[in-house]
Parts: structure tokens; C-alpha cells; sequence
């Protein structure tokens, strides 16, 4: 999304390039404004760490200030997404932890999936085999979700005594494929099939295993040339009127549309249009 700010103005320091992000828990990838997240520790179905997360956490917030980064898809190497937090670097240390300690964690896990919710780029989860725990909360924080027949998406918290409300799972995922089906999958934490995730929503589409990553990145390029301002507008109306009513709802989408009219990129669809060419947007 491009930020108006002249030459010298103090905030101009708040904004900067993502693209040459220097990742060290994860491999980052950037090209013609596709900022691609590859989680890579297949050996072990690229699970979280601390680290990871807390990286992960920091990037999608340093993303709502990028000027570069047009949209963003997640992925995972190796075949698979991502088995969740790490069961040695992760689950046992959390069972010698003080309570303080714990909500620590809980809390920062919770931002990642906020983060992921609040950056302006439409971000893209590229989804193949294992998708579990805290690997299907970040999937479900995608705004769009495209897997393959042999992905398994479980949110598998009860299966290690925990309550499947997990990074906000109880608010996110009956929005997505329903109350019931939610209720079902977060009680007893058995896993989604691609099928199913397809059927219920969960999934926009399927692919096969070698089309997936480059199918989720044209489409995060097709997003990324289009009118970027707009995009972050809708994202943002996604997300705050989940809790409006009608009323509410109606009336930010007014004012919504009414700050985008004042954009660069609607006086070039309207000219593009007059002249029977595309518009190219420019993001402002």
C-alpha cells in the first residue's frame, strides 16, 4: 500500500520496505510485491518455536508500515504446512512455567493471529498435508486459504488437554464453515479433510501438489496490481464489522467507499474504462 508522505517529514521514519526482510526462523522470499513466508523445518513438519513465532508475530506488524509489500502468502516446505508448536522446544517447557509466564506466551501466540488479521495485505495460505494446531490457526487467520486433497487441518488442542478456545479459535472458525462444524472439530480435535475444508468454506479451492504455491502466488499477484489501497480497506471492513450492526455496518462501508473515491487508482479505472483499456493501479 503506498503511503502519502513528502520528503522530510518526520513520520516518514514509521513507514519502510519489507521486501529485503532478513528472516532467521523462516525462509522469506519477495518479488513484484509478493512477500512469500515459507516455514521450513520439514524434518519435522516445520513445526513453531518461540522464536518462530515471536518472528512471525513481529513481521506481519511491521507489515501495516510497509511500503513495498502488496499482499503476502504463506506456506509451508516439504509437503506440509506446519504440525504446530514444536513438542520439544515448545510443549515441554510451557509445563514448567509459572502461571505469568504462560499467559506471556498465550498472549503472544493470540498477536500473531491478530497481526495477521490487521496488516492491510491480503495474505494467502498455500496449505499442503499436516495443518495442526497453531499451524491451522494462522491458516485460518489467511484471508484466503488454497489446499490440496491430501492436506489434514485439525485443531487438535483437546488432544493434549487443552480447551480448543486457542488463539481465538472459537470466534474464528465458526465465521468460516459454521457453528455446528466448528463445535465438532474444536471438541473432539479430529482433522478436516481437504474435502470437507472445501465444502464448508474453509478452503477457497484445491490444487495439486505442484500447482499450489504458484497458483497462491498469482493470485497474490493479480491482488498486488490491483487498486492495494482498496484491498486494505476491505480487509479492514472484514474485520471491524464482524462487531456492527447493520446500521453500523452500512455506514463505515459509506464513509469506506467515500475516503476510496478520493483515490488515484478509482480516477484510473474510470478513465481506463472511457478509454476501453485496463486500469493499471498504482496503489493510490
Amino acid at each position: 500500500m503506498k503511503h502519502y508522505m513528502a520528503a522530510g517529514n518526520p513520520m516518514q521514519a514509521q513507514f519502510s520496505a519489507k521486501g529485503s526482510h532478513a528472516a532467521r526462523h523462516f525462509a522469506w522470499h519477495f518479488d513484484h510485491g509478493v512477500g512469500t513466508v515459507t516455514l521450513n523445518r520439514p524434518e519435522r513438519k516445520n513445526p513453531l518455536t518461540f522464536e518462530s513465532y515471536a518472528e512471525l508475530r513481529d513481521l506481519f506488524h511491521s507489515l501495516k508500515f510497509a511500503t513495498d509489500v502488496k499482499a503476502v502468502v504463506i506456506t509451508g516446505a516439504g509437503g506440509n504446512f506446519c504440525s504446530g508448536g514444536d513438542v520439544h522446544e515448545i510443549i515441554g517447557p510451557l509445563t514448567r512455567m509459572t502461571m505469568p509466564e504462560l499467559l506471556e506466551f498465550t498472549r503472544m501466540t493470540g498477536e500473531l493471529v491478530k497481526t495477521l488479521r490487521n496488516c492491510p495485505q491480503p495474505v494467502i495460505g498455500a496449505i499442503d498435508g499436516i495443518c495442526a494446531g497453531a499451524g491451522a490457526m494462522m491458516a485460518l487467520a489467511c484471508d484466503l486459504r488454497l489446499g490440496t486433497v491430501d492436506t489434514r487441518t485439525a485443531f487438535l488442542f483437546t488432544r493434549v488437554g487443552l480447551a480448543g478456545a486457542d488463539m481465538g479459535a472459537c470466534a474464528l472458525l465458526p465465521r468460516v464453515i459454521g457453528q455446528g462444524r466448528a463445535s465438532e472439530l474444536l471438541f473432539t480435535g479430529r482433522a478436516m479433510t481437504a474435502a470437507e475444508g472445501l465444502a464448508w468454506g474453509f478452503f477457497n479451492a484445491l490444487h495439486d501438489r505442484t500447482d499450489l504455491l504458484p497458483r497462491a502466488q498469482a493470485l497474490a499477484r493479480e491482488l498486488a496490481e490491483g487498486p492495494t489501497f482498496a484491498h486494505g480497506m476491505t480487509k479492514t471492513m472484514l474485520q471491524q464489522e464482524w462487531a456492527m450492526t447493520i446500521e453500523q455496518a452500512v455506514e463505515a462501508e459509506a464513509q469506506a467507499q467515500a475516503i476510496c473515491m478520493q483515490t488515484q487508482d478509482f480516477r484510473r479505472a474510470y478513465e481506463a474504462f472511457s478509454a476501453k483499456q485496463k486500469p493499471v493501479f498504482g496503489g493510490d
